[in-house]
């Protein structure tokens, strides 16, 4: 999203191009009950439209423009639904996708995201993460194969104890959270550490020697340089 429209399959092939090892977005339902690539609630910000995605049918989500806002270059980009971008990716590249909330997430959502991944046969191509963490328990319980990750902007008491209680298998807080001893604590625990919002060199030299297993980035020529400099890359 540092360059193209967020949430847009412009900006998903865009970070391929630069050399991202997977890609990121989120997912509410619309009203009909069909899975929505966007980030907030509310279209609003990001579309040429308003209302909350829980309260439009994918048909009137269709006709939002999803670019114009970011760049009058980006004018007609659509909103994606996860089936899209599923097809898209299965054989490009893993997923990680976010399940977002309106302030939770919608009843049956678990359900839909987990079904539709069986069906497209890409449980073990993608980590699901979310802030909310019952939803992310749900997933586990009906997919237990599925890779997930518990998200999280806070320091808490007990990582790993809430990586446990969650049945996680990595942990996402904002990059300000992690410490070495942190780190340490989630790897002999057996899990994996991914951080967010690595999008400059300053970040990216505080996170980098603390040994974290994933880096997301808004900017990932970026990130792609600066790991492929420290002989980190995943390429």
């Amino acid at each position: 999203m540092g360059y193209a429209p967020e949430n847009t399959m412009t900006s998903f092939a865009l970070a391929v191009e630069q050399g991202a090892d997977l890609i990121e977005f989120d997912v509410h339902l619309s009203r009909d009950g069909e899975l929505v690539v966007m980030h907030d609630a509310d279209v609003a910000r990001t579309c040429d439209g308003k209302g909350l995605v829980k309260n439009l049918t994918l048909a009137e989500i269709r006709h939002l423009d999803a670019g114009v806002k970011f760049d009058e270059r980006f004018r007609g980009e659509h909103v994606p639904t996860l089936t899209e971008v599923l097809d898209w990716a299965k054989q490009r590249l893993p997923l990680v996708i976010e399940i977002k909330g309106d302030p939770l997430p919608a009843f049956g959502i678990e359900e839909k995201l987990v079904r539709t991944l069986a069906n497209f046969s890409m449980l073990d191509q993608v980590l699901v993460t979310c802030f909310f963490h019952p939803a992310l328990r749900r997933v586990k319980e009906l997919a237990p194969r599925l890779a997930t990750g518990l998200d999280y902007a806070g320091q808490l008491a007990d990582t790993v104890g809430a990586a446990r209680a969650t049945m996680a298998d990595s942990v996402w807080p904002s990059w300000v959270y992690w410490t070495r001893e942190i780190v340490d604590q989630v790897h002999r625990a057996g899990l994996a550490a991914g951080s967010w919002g690595v999008d400059n060199p300053e970040i990216m030299d505080y996170l980098v020697p603390l040994g974290l297993d994933a880096l997301g980035s808004n900017y990932p020529d970026r990130l792609r340089v600066y790991v492929d400099r420290a002989g980190l890359g995943g390429h």
